[in-house]
């Protein structure tokens, strides 16, 4: 534990009122463009799929459109990959891994998968660099029902009449410096619960799902993801960020209990990626390039088990 550490928002050991949260929101400024970084190479992406708006974020005046891409000639019998990303909107790689899967890879994938892609799921967040939405809730916490959160309830609206249909889905985040620093010190004044300290692992690893851990698929990623970045170590513990490593790069989470975006459609093969853009031996193309592979080499396994 840190005691000593404080947020500039609220008084420790209470949790944010009104006043606390119209604070936080006004210290949000807008960074980067949702419609240049996003809408525009989806927009040039429509005479290769099928592009769709599936919902639409509303904070005050402003207005998100949801894009969701499809490749084209669906075949019935075909597994279903669905691929999402910026579900937190701060984590840079995940939206354009997505967006570089799409321009690069996504038609050969597409002639033996059924890909579903929503590369921003949580624009207004996206803008701000962070991981909360409008309303300082965290949309990776927020896939259940009812969702307290817009991008999460819309999301989980786009895949309802695929339950049971999705064969695997690759959620792609990352891990990033600031988790340490700003987001969970964040959450702690938010809730006025003390903040612990914790350690930010160098490199990239995959959480899979502990109420259906699936090992050979997360270590064929692993095993593909290293040729382009390098995989995270286990701390002194044998952890990585507080959870036992059960295989080099990975660990697990209940993803279903716990409301996180890879239980959304209930598919065999589900995948967080987290890629860590602040290491010295990363670039951010290598990030991208680390989401990439990962969404590849999961569509090879799932083919190869057909």
């Amino acid at each position: 534990m840190n005691p000593t550490s404080t947020y500039p928002i609220g008084t420790p050991g209470q949790a944010w009122g009104a006043a606390e949260f119209a604070e936080w929101r006004a210290r949000q400024l807008k960074q980067r463009s949702y419609a240049d970084d996003v809408l525009s190479p989806i927009n040039a992406l429509r005479p290769r799929f099928d592009v769709s708006t599936y919902g639409e974020v509303r904070y005050g005046d402003e207005r998100y459109a949801l894009q969701a891409i499809r490749s084209r000639h669906w075949q019935t019998g075909r597994p279903c990959v669905l691929v999402t990303g910026g579900v937190h909107g701060y984590e840079t790689s995940g939206v354009h891994g997505a967006l570089h899967l799409l321009a690069q890879h996504a038609e050969r994938l597409g002639a033996v998968v059924n890909l579903l892609v929503v590369p921003c799921v949580s624009p207004w967040a996206y803008e701000r660099i962070h991981r909360w939405n409008f309303d300082a809730i965290d949309p990776n916490r927020s896939f259940r029902d009812p969702s307290p959160a817009q991008e999460s309830a819309a999301l989980m609206q786009l895949c309802a009449p695929m339950s049971g249909r999705v064969t695997a889905h690759i959620d792609l985040h990352e891990t990033t410096d600031t988790d340490e620093s700003e987001y969970r010190p964040a959450l702690a004044a938010r809730d006025g619960t003390p903040f612990e300290s914790g350690t930010i692992p160098d490199g990239f690893y995959l959480v899979d799902d502990t109420e259906n851990p699936q090992p050979a698929f997360q270590q064929a990623i692993i095993a593909a993801v290293q040729k382009v970045t390098h995989i995270a170590p286990a701390d002194a513990e044998g952890r990585i960020i507080g959870s036992p490593m059960v295989a080099p790069g990975v660990i697990r989470y209940p993803l279903k209990s716990l409301g996180l975006c890879a239980s959304v459609t209930g598919a065999r093969y589900t995948t967080t990626t987290e890629v860590y853009p602040d290491s010295a031996g990363a670039t951010p193309q290598q990030c991208i390039d680390a989401q990439v592979v990962a969404v590849c080499s999961a569509v090879a396994f799932v083919v190869a088990q057909r």
